[in-house]
C-alpha cells in the first residue's frame, strides 16, 4: 500500500495508520481521517504483514485495526504494535461486538473499540479522544465491559488495568434506566430480523410490502427502544436479550 499525501505545510497533531482488508471501508476511513486538518493518515494497509513491516520503521501516534485480517488475527497486530511502539494508541474498528473479541483486544493492548456500523461520522473525534488519553468505545462495547467488570469487582480488589477500563466505561456509557427495554412490535421484530440477516432497507421494504421510509421509521423506533445508535448495536442487544437467534 502507498502512504497518503504529505501535508507538511499543515500543522499535523496526530499521525494515523490503518489496517483494514475491506477496500471500500479502508477508503472511507481514509477520507474521514484525511479530511480532518488535525489528523494525517500516514499509511494504510490491507493485511497484517504490510502494516507490521511499515510500523517497524515508522513511528505513529494512532493505529486503527480491523480484527478480521486475511493473513493473521488483528489481535496479533495489536500486540506486536504495542511491543514495537509502546507510545502508539491502538483502536479497534470491527464488526465483532462479542465479549471474547472485546476482552482479547483490550488484553492485547487496545485502548479503544468501535463497531464499524455508524463509526465514520464521529471517527475523527474518537481518534482525537484516543490520542488525548481517552478510551473511545461504541455504547454496546462499553456496556459489555462495564457488566463484566461489575460481575468480577466483588471477587477481588480491582487491578490497575481493570480500574482504568472501568473508569473509561463510566465516561463512555450514558445514563440509563434499570428497567428492561421496551418489547418490540411484531413488525419491528420482522424488520430487525431481516436487517440482521444483511438485507438493505430497500430490500426489507420490498419483502414486507412497505416503503424504505417506513422501514427507516421502524428502525428509529427500534433504536429508541433498545437505547442504541446503529444496526450493529441493535442486533447485538436483541441477541443478548434473546430476541434474535
Amino acid at each position: 500500500m502507498q502512504p497518503f499525501r504529505n501535508r507538511a505545510h499543515m500543522t499535523v497533531e496526530t499521525q494515523v495508520a490503518l489496517v483494514e482488508d475491506d477496500t471500500g471501508m479502508r477508503e472511507r476511513i481514509a477520507r474521514v481521517v484525511d479530511a480532518d486538518p488535525s489528523l494525517s493518515l500516514a499509511y494504510s494497509a490491507s493485511n497484517a504483514a504490510d502494516i507490521l513491516g511499515w510500523l517497524a520503521d515508522n513511528p505513529v501516534d494512532v493505529l486503527l485495526v480491523d480484527l478480521g485480517l486475511p493473513d493473521r488475527p488483528g489481535l496479533q497486530v495489536i500486540s506486536q504494535c504495542r511491543n514495537m511502539q509502546p507510545a502508539c494508541a491502538v483502536m479497534v474498528l470491527s464488526i465483532f461486538g462479542d465479549e471474547a473479541n472485546m476482552v482479547q483486544a483490550f488484553e492485547a493492548g487496545a485502548s479503544g473499540y468501535l463497531l464499524k456500523d455508524g463509526t465514520e461520522a464521529d471517527l475523527a473525534t474518537h481518534i482525537r479522544h484516543l490520542r488525548a488519553g481517552g478510551s473511545p468505545m461504541s455504547p454496546v462495547i462499553a456496556r459489555k465491559l462495564l457488566r463484566r467488570w461489575q460481575a468480577h469487582s466483588g471477587a477481588a480488589p480491582a487491578q490497575p488495568a481493570a480500574a482504568t477500563a472501568a473508569a473509561a466505561v463510566v465516561t463512555a456509557v450514558k445514563p440509563s434506566s434499570a428497567a428492561a427495554p421496551e418489547r418490540l412490535s411484531p413488525r419491528e421484530f420482522e424488520v430487525l430480523d431481516l436487517v440482521s440477516r444483511g438485507f438493505t432497507y430497500v430490500e426489507v421494504g420490498v419483502q414486507m410490502g412497505v416503503s424504505a421510509s417506513t422501514v427507516q421509521t421502524h428502525i428509529r423506533n427500534i433504536y429508541g427502544k433498545l437505547d442504541v445508535h446503529n444496526k450493529s448495536e441493535a442486533v447485538f442487544e436483541a441477541r443478548n436479550l434473546g430476541w434474535l437467534p
